[in-house]
Parts: C-alpha cells; structure tokens; sequence
C-alpha cells in the first residue's frame, strides 16, 4: 500500500514538505544578518597613544573600560558619565557585581594630563584593585 492511499480509495495525497521557501527564507534572513552584524559595533572614537614596547594584559571575560575623549567627556563602556564627580560612586555599583576589580583606562592621547590622573584616582578611590592603561602599537616606518 503506497503512503497517502486509503483502502478502495483511487485518490492518492502527497505529504512531502516542500522546504524551498523555508531554504530561501533563511538564505534572506542570513544575508540580512551579515549586513547589519557590522553596523551594530558602537564605540566612543578615541585617537590612543602609541608605545613600542609595552607588555599586553590578558583581559577577563568583558573588561570594563573608561574612556576619556577629545573633549574631557567621561565614559564607562558605552555609558556616559555627565560629570567626573559621578564617575567614582558609579564604578563602585558597577563593581560591585564583578568577581575581578580590573578597570581598562582609554584616553585620547590629546587630552590633558590633568584629566587622566583625576579619572586615575576616581578609578583607584572606587576600590579597583587593577588599572590598565590602553594604548595601540606605533605603526611600522613606510618604506618607499
């Protein structure tokens, strides 16, 4: 007895899926993803110092950054901070869900040094027991 045939019946139904417009479907929807993956990356643009020889930190799982633009603005993450004054109570509830105190400090390489040591000490008077600084490697010499 064929599949879809009753007894005495002539009339024979097929129960196959068609997964062609499921396969065309997903095919979109990857297209869709790999166009809009790139565009979700958000970030504060900072111009970091170059240093030659400096050892590289491993980095935990999601290494908290503080972030010092251009301007003096003060971020933590993606978060801004709107005065420097709040950056010190907002790291201590920050931290207080972290296993590891580790801070990453980024700075604009143009801002004053003033401002860098005053985000420093917030940083240390928050209670966090690592600071790293984060800077980017010099670029190698063009030759012509």
């Amino acid at each position: 007895m064929e599949v879809g045939q009753r007894n005495g019946s002539s009339r024979s139904t097929l129960s196959q899926i068609n997964v062609t417009p499921l396969v065309d479907v997903m095919l979109v929807l990857l297209i869709i993803f790999m166009v809009t993956a790139p565009m979700l990356e958000q970030g504060v643009e900072v111009n970091l110092p170059e240093v030659a020889d400096a050892p590289g930190l491993a980095a935990g799982k999601e290494p908290l950054v503080v972030t010092v633009e251009k301007n003096g603005a003060i971020s933590i993450g993606k978060t801004r901070i709107p005065e420097a004054s709040k950056l010190m109570p907002v790291l201590r509830q920050v931290m207080e869900t972290r296993k590891e105190k580790e801070v990453f400090l980024q700075a604009d390489r143009d801002v004053p040094y003033g401002r860098v040591v005053e985000v420093m000490a917030a940083i240390k008077g928050a209670g966090i027991e690592k600071l790293g600084m984060v800077s980017q490697p010099p670029e190698p010499p063009k030759h012509r």
